[in-house]
């Protein structure tokens, strides 16, 4: 069966033949930004099961009743692939959420540094454009959000089973992604990458985060990118190695 254009994340747990009910700003896009009828299709996923056709049942005032049809989709498997990044100003911020949600990661992880300029995070915001950009992007799973936490918490106890590419700014004479990592596949199966603030790493925030055994340096080149091209560069580089 065809899917429809539409799609929506919903956060309920989907199966054939249930009603669901969208309300609020989901309500007011489908009823007055698409204008859709009775009989319409659209697709829907929830993070869990995969994506489902759903038929619109009744238009309503204050929701929308869809009932669901069929699975069109199962989740497939996915790299597991976390971004450590430092918060930067709203507007690149949200350009990193889409990027970064577009090209897979699967958990990001905000953390302060000594340079960090913004070290306020809108959680509501950065949640909704996780959704907006898995539903844009026809992914089926939106990333997980952590509460921001200091860079050496997060060297503390950071899992010694997972490889840490750190793009280190501060020497562009490390070899490249691909180059670093090629032999490094067999190794780790779950992989992260860091990324730091405008201002960059200090030299001992380096040295803490060079200790981890299981960091691979690498450089971006020579270029100084902002964060937000930095992590579209670094993520797509990675996953071409990894997946």
């Amino acid at each position: 069966m065809k899917m429809s254009k539409t799609r929506l994340f919903v956060s309920k747990k989907l199966s054939a033949n249930i009603l669901i009910y969208i309300k609020n700003k989901q309500h007011h896009f489908l009823k007055n930004v698409l204008r859709i009828k009775k009989e319409d299709n659209i697709n829907l996923f929830d993070g869990l099961t995969g994506e489902w056709l759903s038929k619109v049942i009744s238009i309503n005032r204050d929701n929308i009743v869809l009932q669901i049809q069929n699975k069109l989709r199962d989740i497939p498997q996915e790299s597991d692939l976390w971004l450590i990044f430092a918060p930067i100003k709203s507007y690149r911020m949200n350009i990193t959420i889409q990027k970064a949600t577009e090209l897979g990661i699967s958990r990001f992880i905000p953390i302060l540094t000594e340079y960090t300029n913004q070290s306020k995070i809108n959680f509501k915001n950065f949640e909704l454009n996780m959704i907006e950009a898995s539903e844009q992007s026809e992914r089926l799973s939106i990333p997980t959000l952590d509460k921001t936490i200091k860079l050496d918490d997060l060297v503390d106890n950071f899992p010694s089973d997972r490889g840490l590419v750190f793009c280190d700014e501060g020497n562009e004479n490390l070899p490249t992604i691909y180059n670093a990592l090629i032999n490094e596949t067999k190794k780790y199966k779950k992989w992260s990458v860091i990324i730091g603030p405008e201002g960059g790493f200090s030299e001992k925030e380096r040295r803490t985060i060079s200790s981890l055994s299981s960091c691979i340096s690498v450089s971006l080149g020579k270029r100084i990118l902002r964060s937000d091209t930095a992590t579209t560069a670094a993520i797509f580089s990675i996953q071409s190695v990894i997946e």
